[in-house]
């Protein structure tokens, strides 16, 4: 058990934990962070709080920010967006199929990172040197994959909600088509692809559970039966753990529980009941007893 606390380096951006120390930074102050390239300024998003996790792996923070710390990040800031407009117009005069997604700048080492984006690879020797002349400092660019891009750049996703990516996901995970089909989601690149183009990394979230339910749940057209009579599977609904049945007497669709027409459900209600006051319950020597019955020589209750 340990105090943790979480802290953002840009407006909206990624949360990055961290062992406050003997620091109590309130929400909106600023601390140092340690990072590979040194200090950096942060800003706290979550007030140092007790958590039962293990927290000896967290950074610890350096200390607060001071004011010669702030305005070295406002100069970096300033930096950043030279650099990009430089970047931009220096593409643009070498002709190259280039687009700039990100630019991070290191004062201690007076160097400039050019993040890009592009459709095959670049040449870009000649664009570092003009680079490295205009910003007088060291510069190096790198090229970004599509979604690497979405996650410096950010964005709104088809749900409505930021980005998981450039927000709390820390590694890209494998998503596979499999995982859409599983779900019973149309195969409609539109409707299951990223601001980045490929497959919504939120297909991994809930595929678990719609694994669990396709190998312990009926399948589909599988006959069943249900409080209603027997019936085909036609339908699942696996969040509100339910079947849509197409009832075999009369046609119509009912919706039940996943629990009553599962078979093991079905054979523990038969052998134990329904646990309602009266119900009948087989005991393990095969006979049958009744809630709420008195046992032979016992008097019942008043």
């Amino acid at each position: 058990m340990g105090l943790i606390c979480a802290v953002t380096f840009t407006d909206k951006g990624r949360l990055y934990y961290a062992d406050p120390g003997e620091l109590r930074p309130a929400v909106g102050d600023h601390v140092l962070y340690p990072t590979g390239e040194g200090p950096e300024v942060a800003q706290v998003m979550w007030a140092p709080q007790w958590t039962s996790d293990d927290v000896g792996g967290l950074p610890a923070l350096l200390g607060m920010a001071s004011d010669a710390d702030l305005e070295a990040t406002a100069g970096a800031r300033r930096k950043r967006a030279y650099a990009k407009v430089a970047a931009r117009r220096l593409i643009r005069e070498h002709g190259l199929p280039m687009k700039v997604a990100g630019v991070d700048y290191v004062p201690s080492a007076n160097r400039t990172v050019v993040y890009f984006t592009a459709p095959h690879r670049v040449d870009f020797r000649a664009l570092v040197r003009d680079l490295g002349a205009t910003l007088a400092g060291r510069v190096e660019l790198r090229q970004l994959s599509a979604r690497d891009e979405a996650r410096v750049i950010g964005g709104i996703g088809s749900c409505g909600r930021e980005l998981c990516c450039s927000t709390f996901l820390v590694d890209f995970e494998p998503v596979s088509v499999r995982m859409a089909k599983d779900q019973d989601l149309p195969l409609n690149p539109l409707r299951i692809s990223g601001a980045c183009g490929r497959l919504m990394c939120c297909l991994k979230y809930e595929h678990p559970l719609y694994q669990s339910a396709i190998d312990n749940g009926p399948d589909m057209g599988e006959v069943v039966d249900t409080p209603d009579g027997e019936g085909t599977v036609v339908g699942r609904n696996v969040p509100g753990e339910s079947v849509v049945v197409k009832l075999t007497a009369d046609g119509r669709r009912s919706t039940c529980a996943l629990a009553s027409v599962c078979p093991s459900r079905q054979a523990h209600d038969r052998f134990y009941g329904d646990g309602a006051p009266g119900s009948a319950h087989a005991s393990p020597s095969g006979s049958v007893s009744t809630a709420g019955s008195t046992a032979p020589g016992e008097d019942p209750m008043p």
